[in-house]
């Protein structure tokens, strides 16, 4: 059988909208299966890093939101921060950055369908999504964390490591800093993101399940900056964070985004990750290298994977976990090091 398309991106996510911006730049017959209606919002930290604002602007995509200058980490009393030293970061509402990217799919001519795919079939030739009409050369799997293709191909790695979830609300009170605030408690991570004049997000990071008001209250000093009566969004929440694949790759199927793997928000690469990876995914099918995208995709993440496992770890080992923001204080210089390694 024929394939109608050369790519089936399945997810209409960041991940698979860049997707398909480089594919329909690099002469591909793309479609996108999206069941949700645009603009689509989710629980993120809502910080761009750098990397990820250059890799927007070299789609051609100028994204506005509250300029980010560095990350400050806060423990107690203990306070470091290290400045970007390549251009600053963006603070953007997810449905901001979702709507920039669906319009400009729309107007490269990419059909965005409002078809749910759970199941592929794939032969010598392409692959098909049953119950959709729809087959293509090559299918991108951009369903996200729990993404139902990887499950339903067996792909899926059971994870033994104690799981961590994500709990995201917006306040409308001014941003009291350019910096983007980690500040850390026992049992998690409260992120605090510019976002505009009078609005900050809030994400936590947390190995424990409790509502967001009672994981709040672990963190005095930005509650105490957080009246209830301020709070202008309902809770979003995701987990379990850690996902593994078997691989990026299986026969006509590629896994980018958060479906091609995810670690971790504690260093709020995820957009980059996905921009970096649809790049190389389309780079490697217009060359017609598909094996290659596995090594690719681990080259290009694979700095931000090392660093974010070994904080992870440290962060999830009782003896270490006190003493991250101590040491980052200690060493400014290994800390900025790291964060401009990051962004």
């Amino acid at each position: 059988m024929n394939a109608d398309h050369d790519l089936l991106i399945v997810g209409g996510g960041p991940a698979g909208l860049a997707t398909a911006l480089h594919a329909a730049r690099a002469g591909l017959d793309t479609v996108v299966a999206e069941p949700r209606q645009a603009p689509v919002d989710k629980a993120c930290g809502e910080g761009l890093m750098p990397g990820a604002v250059r890799a927007l602007g070299a789609l051609g995509l100028e994204v506005p939101g509250r300029p980010i200058t560095g990350i400050r980490y806060v423990q107690d009393t203990r306070r470091v921060q290290a400045a970007f030293r390549h251009g600053p970061g963006l603070g953007v509402r997810r449905t901001h950055l979702h709507s920039i990217l669906h319009q400009a799919v729309s107007e490269a001519g990419v059909p965005v369908l409002p078809l749910r795919v759970g199941e592929v079939r794939q032969d010598a030739t392409g692959v098909t999504a049953p119950g959709t009409g729809l087959r293509a050369r090559w299918l991108v799997a951009a369903d996200g964390l729990h993404s139902p293709v990887r499950r339903s191909l067996g792909l899926e790695v059971r994870n033994r490591a104690v799981p961590r979830y994500g709990l995201r609300r917006h306040y409308a009170v001014p941003p009291w800093s350019a910096y983007v605030e980690v500040h850390w408690a026992a049992h998690g991570e409260a992120y605090v993101t510019p976002l505009g004049p009078e609005l900050v997000g809030i994400a936590l990071l947390t190995s424990q399940r409790a509502p967001f008001a009672t994981q709040l209250q672990r963190f005095p000093e930005l509650a105490a900056r957080l009246p209830a009566e301020t709070a202008v969004s309902p809770v979003r929440g995701a987990g379990p964070l850690r996902q593994q694949t078997r691989t990026r790759r299986h026969g006509r199927v590629l896994f980018v985004g958060d479906a091609a793997g995810y670690i971790d928000a504690l260093t709020g690469e995820g957009i980059y990750l996905a921009l970096t990876g649809a790049q190389a995914l389309v780079g490697n099918v217009r060359r017609g290298t598909p094996g290659r995208y596995e090594t690719d995709w681990n080259r290009a993440t694979r700095r931000h994977r090392v660093l974010t496992e070994l904080l992870v770890r440290a962060r999830q080992e009782p003896a270490l976990a006190p003493r991250i923001v101590p040491t980052a204080e200690r060493m400014p210089r290994l800390f900025a090091a790291a964060v401009n390694a990051l962004a």
